[in-house]
């Protein structure tokens, strides 16, 4: 007889993986469903700060991420509008000590199939092919999730508790009314390129407002390039591609018929432009081109480069999640929010907000108690966790928002190398930011 789940954990991204991982290690059953079949390339800069590190170690993927061409980056080089350039450095700064003195650059392919595979060596339920698509509620908890296999063949699973891991467009969090818009409106364009000279042991940020870019080195020619611009400045150049999804709806008739009295509630997003796609993405082709022409200190950065990969695009990047009136449900990773990628913390988020939750978890299940009241504790954990980061972040997008200040930060920090290095060590989310004051006056 199988025993009846604990813990369904929507998505096996790394916040899913890791929440699986930790909770199958308390010896709770387990059950995974996640849509794809495989580990595959998403839309990320797929940077990892160094206290990720720590984390994977812990979940025991450290070594298989390493061993799969892992990048050590031992710091940051950050050019400002004027083209003032700071170097950082991971390590040790007023007694705060990285669990490794370099941060990874690693594709999420790799990533992810290295936290997949400690999943599967765990006595845990991967059910690959399983799109949640809704939960099942009963008397104000969640107490499972509705969805469908790659056949077509409805799914209903149920368990004590619900882990919703399935990304920025979590079914779960649309179905319980938890996903809200953000002011921040933005847009990141990914792709990737060879022939960048020299950039093999620090990640590149140019800032030049109202954009940002990174280059974040992958292999010995393989670089990924974010660039983040306004979504507003980006609009415009979308247009090609909003007509290619209407017109190719209205190729699916049945598709069409459903949809009929339905609206859009949230902007279109597109991952890798394949081949039918192709000639409607060349406006957005044209904005990126165009774009990295406004940095010019990028432009010179990339005259040797060339594009290895096709342009992918998400937006807007900013969403709020609100805590679930209901019991029975915590979200973790993207699902659980997301701001901007200029700090880099999307994965360590992730996987610390997997130990936050398994902690939540393991209590309140022991305890026999999983009411919203009980996980309330997982949402105190992880304000204390990531609040005075969040903080810090939205002082850094005031500051790289505004030219004049920019450059102005650019050469003090220049003038103060020990505090570049203490700002990085917020960045890299081993030095706590409250620490940071003391750390400047000293």
């Amino acid at each position: 007889m199988t025993r009846a789940a604990d813990v369904i954990v929507v998505g096996a991204g790394p916040a899913g993986a890791a929440t699986a991982i930790l909770l199958a290690e308390h010896g709770l059953a387990v059950t995974v469903l996640e849509r794809v079949r495989r580990a595959r390339p998403k839309i990320c800069g797929e940077y990892l700060s160094p206290e990720a590190g720590r984390v994977l170690d812990r979940l025991g993927a450290l070594k298989a991420v390493d061993a799969g061409g892992a990048v050590a980056l031992a710091g940051m080089r950050i050019t400002a509008p004027d083209g003032t350039v700071l170097t950082g450095r991971y390590g040790a700064v007023g007694g705060f000590r990285p669990y490794r003195e370099h941060a990874i650059g690693v594709s999420r392919a790799t990533l992810d199939g290295a936290l997949l595979d400690r999943v599967r060596a765990l006595p845990v339920d991967l059910r690959e092919g399983v799109r949640v698509t809704d939960v099942v509620v009963e008397d104000g908890r969640v107490v499972g999730v509705l969805g469908a296999d790659a056949g077509g063949a409805r799914v209903e699973a149920r368990a004590r508790v619900v882990v919703a891991a399935d990304g920025r467009a979590s079914a779960v969090a649309h179905a319980l009314g938890c996903r809200h818009p953000h002011p921040l409106a933005r847009m990141a364009l990914v792709t990737y390129v060879a022939g960048v000279p020299d950039c093999r042991d620090v990640g590149e940020i140019f800032v030049d407002p109202p954009d940002y870019a990174i280059l974040n080195p992958l292999a010995p020619d393989r670089v990924n390039l974010s660039l983040v611009v306004p979504l507003a400045h980006a609009v415009p150049w979308r247009s090609r591609l909003e007509d290619f999804f209407a017109a190719r709806v209205k190729h699916l008739p049945h598709l069409a018929r459903r949809l009929a009295e339905a609206r859009r509630v949230a902007p279109l997003q597109s991952m890798a432009p394949l081949a039918h796609a192709v000639p409607w993405c060349s406006r957005l082709e044209d904005f990126f081109a165009a774009r990295v022409k406004h940095l010019p200190h990028l432009a010179r950065r990339l005259a040797e480069a060339r594009r290895v990969a096709p342009l992918q695009s998400m937006a807007p990047l900013a969403y709020r999640v609100t805590l679930p009136r209901e019991g029975g449900v915590l979200f973790v990773g993207d699902a659980a929010g997301f701001y901007d990628p200029f700090t880099g913390e999307g994965i360590f988020t992730a996987l610390r907000s997997a130990e936050l939750a398994a902690d939540t978890l393991v209590a309140a299940l022991r305890a026999g108690d999983v009411s919203a009241a009980a996980l309330a504790a997982y949402g105190r954990a992880r304000r204390a966790a990531f609040a005075d980061k969040e903080r810090a972040t939205r002082a850094l997008q005031a500051l790289i928002g505004r030219r004049r200040l920019a450059n102005l930060a650019a050469r003090c920090l220049a003038a103060r190398p020990r505090v570049l290095d203490a700002l990085l060590g917020v960045i890299g989310d081993y030095v706590p930011p409250r620490a940071l004051p003391r750390l400047l006056v000293s």
